[in-house]
């Protein structure tokens, strides 16, 4: 429920309403679940919303049903793209084109191979995609 406060006196006072963060607006696409491996989410295109848990270090994308991350759409090759995530204990994983007909495209331009780290978008076809470690936040020492 809304909290209200009066600024002002008398009838014409004005309210101010404040929502809950529980109550907000803006979609939690995760929702309670908070994966441990890496995910990619679709943000455009046919499957908007769909997340993909990327739990092997070679990650293969395309209109294949057999590829880890299925992308059912005419504008995707069918072994569109590769995702390399066996260094993202680094911070980073490595996406390659394969040789596709309209390529791969990583936070707005077109790569054959490229490093893509937390909220990196990668584009295959109409899909867009950002890419996320879900890595566990560490703390900074800032002592030497």
């Amino acid at each position: 429920m809304p909290e209200t406060s009066n600024i002002g006196s008398g009838s014409g006072a004005t309210e101010i309403f404040r929502m809950p963060a529980a109550d907000s607006t803006v979609p939690d696409l995760m929702g309670a679940h908070k994966p441990a491996n890496p995910t990619l989410t679709i943000v455009k295109g046919p499957q908007i919303g769909q997340v993909f848990e990327l739990d092997s270090p070679q990650i293969t994308l395309g209109r294949d049903p057999r590829s880890s991350v299925f992308l059912n759409d005419m504008t995707v090759s069918r072994n569109h793209a590769r995702l390399d995530i066996s260094n993202i204990a680094s911070g980073y994983a490595v996406v390659e084109d394969l040789g596709s007909l309209n390529g791969t495209w990583v936070d707005g331009a077109i790569a054959s191979r490229a490093t893509v780290k937390d909220g990196s978008t990668i584009q295959i076809g109409t899909f867009r995609m950002v890419f996320h470690t879900n890595a566990t936040p560490r703390r900074i020492d800032t002592e030497a």
